[in-house]
């Protein structure tokens, strides 16, 4: 968490290999990302991280199981059947898989983007504010949902947000302000969270 302008959307491309940055090293799963080329980058992103957009970025052309299939389908990769199954029913949309984006409500979609970030079991999943254009319903259940990835998949989630009330799912909780952490610590009850947002602030 932070305030605009803070540097959350920086860090999440930094840790992500979409920007690469000026000093330090940012390791997944062993690998440092600052050495590989764009090529291996590309690879590393492809096999290894998994990404939920605010803006849930869904191609409006494909239906929802194309949707989430489509980074198997960019690697070349099988899908494997079984953990699509339990994804699908996990995120609870089995019954609208043939349909397209357009079709689906904010949450819906956002459900989708939710299991494909999920079908490739990336090392870690990045989520830059995957609540933010959702009612407080949808919010509460795209939350549970990465929440349970976590607790029952074992999935790492680096979630940005400005909402103290999302902050509240995590674990661990990071504030920065003007490109530095300025609190590191367990994550905290919305009200503790918006009090040391206010505290920074």
């Amino acid at each position: 968490m932070g305030p605009s302008g803070s540097g959350k959307s920086t860090l999440l491309h930094l840790l992500a290999g979409l920007d690469r940055p000026s000093s330090g090293i940012v390791r997944i799963a062993g690998v440092d990302l600052t050495e590989l080329n764009d090529k291996e980058l590309t690879e590393l992103r492809r096999e290894k991280i998994g990404f939920i957009f605010q803006t849930f970025n869904l191609l409006p052309v494909l239906s929802a199981e194309e949707n989430i299939l489509l980074p198997l389908s960019i690697a070349g990769r099988k899908p494997d059947r079984e953990w699509f199954e339990r994804l699908i029913d996990t995120v609870g949309i089995r019954d609208r898989l043939s349909h397209r984006p357009a079709e689906l409500s904010g949450g819906q979609q956002q459900r989708v983007a939710v299991a494909r970030a999920l079908i490739s079991r990336p090392s870690v999943v990045f989520a830059d504010e995957p609540s933010g254009n959702l009612d407080s319903k949808a919010s509460g259940d795209v939350l549970s949902l990465l929440r349970q990835a976590v607790d029952d998949f074992g999935q790492t989630v680096v979630m940005v947000t400005h909402d103290a009330h999302a902050a509240s799912f995590a674990d661990r909780l990071l504030l920065l302000a003007d490109g530095k952490i300025v609190h590191d610590g367990e994550a905290a009850s919305p009200e503790q969270a918006l009090d040391l947002m206010k505290a920074i602030g």
